[in-house]
């Protein structure tokens, strides 16, 4: 994470804080988030003589992040934290709400989640998570971690992922997120169909045949055929009159 001094960084499950202290270590300001009362408890005596540390005893998808960053400023703020596994997805959903003061966020997942967060259009993992990360982020899969490493060990493998925040907002030419979203939900809500046949409900099939003419792209794809940039710019044409 090259940490500096003037960094803050979110971590999320600080546990019994071994890499609460690595943070700290370098200097930067730490928000410990830990739900689970007893080690909440722990951490508070194990740093409480640290300024640069501060023990939130919170539910990650509860904590306001704006509150926290305004005093360190935009995009000032770095994530870090081994995800619960089964809160995977509503974690990252949640840090990519208020992406505007976040700068990076590295984290450890289940190594299929991982893969879905890097997929890419045709690959079986590709989908609307996929979608998702991709347009709030610039993600990389670093390393993969075995069992063995976890103590207990899980039955699953996990991956540590780098995501640069980076949305793709104006890039993509969004014009309006709420409706982007309505129709990226749609085009991936049943996965063994057509663009055409999954937006039907949201425009003209004969307009949408013209449009995926208009950009190159074949009538009968799906929409894990294709990339950000393409389901961006059909929406974009489409949405004018949607």
């Amino acid at each position: 994470m090259n940490l500096q001094p003037n960094d803050s960084v979110l971590e999320i499950g600080a546990g019994p804080g071994n890499m609460t202290a690595r943070l700290a270590s370098t200097g930067a300001l730490v928000w410990a988030v830990e739900i689970d009362p007893a080690l909440a408890q722990g951490l508070r005596e194990k740093f409480g003589g640290n300024p640069r540390v501060e023990i939130l005893e919170a539910d990650i998808l509860q904590v306001p992040i704006n509150q926290l960053a305004r005093p360190v400023g935009r995009e000032r703020i770095k994530v870090f934290g081994n995800l619960p596994y089964y809160i995977t997805s509503p974690c990252l959903l949640r840090l990519f709400h208020y992406c505007c003061w976040i700068e990076e966020i590295v984290v450890m997942v289940q190594q299929e989640v991982a893969q879905r967060i890097v997929a890419t259009p045709g690959s079986a993992e590709y989908g609307l998570f996929s979608v998702t990360c991709q347009y709030y982020t610039r993600p990389t899969l670093h390393f993969t971690i075995p069992p063995k490493a976890f103590r207990p060990a899980p039955q699953v493998h996990s991956a540590l992922v780098r995501m640069q925040v980076a949305p793709q907002k104006e890039s993509l030419g969004v014009q309006d997120e709420e409706a982007f979203w309505r129709w990226m939900k749609a085009a991936f809500a049943q996965k063994r169909k057509t663009l055409l046949n999954n937006w039907r409900r949201l425009c003209e099939p004969e307009r949408l045949r013209r449009a995926m003419e208009q950009l190159g792209i074949d009538r009968r794809a799906r929409a894990e055929a294709l990339s950000l940039v393409q389901l961006a710019a059909l929406q974009k044409t489409l949405g004018r009159a949607g």
